[in-house]
């Protein structure tokens, strides 16, 4: 029970990166952005914040380190295409 809860947050982590990021995808990438971004938000942004990430538990501030991980990681991932930074 516990993995489709992680699954379901998951996608509306990356559901709303992707928004942000203005880059429309699916459900399965949007998932994989969201575990991916905390993966990364637990290397950098969890030491700055001191907050963890939705690896560590599911609370407001771990949903919000996660989702910034989550834009960081779409933000590299369009420099790495060529697409750069799309204006809003």
């Amino acid at each position: 029970m516990n993995l489709i809860i992680y699954l379901l947050v998951a996608a509306a982590i990356g559901w709303a990166a992707t928004e942000y990021m203005r880059d429309r995808s699916n459900l399965v990438l949007n998932i994989v952005v969201a575990v991916v971004g905390a993966f990364l938000a637990s290397y950098i942004l969890s030491p700055i914040f001191h907050v963890g990430t939705i690896n560590d538990a599911i609370t407001i501030g771990t949903i919000l380190v996660t989702l910034l991980g989550s834009i960081i990681l779409l933000a590299l991932v369009n420099l790495v295409r060529g697409r750069g930074m799309r204006s809003r």
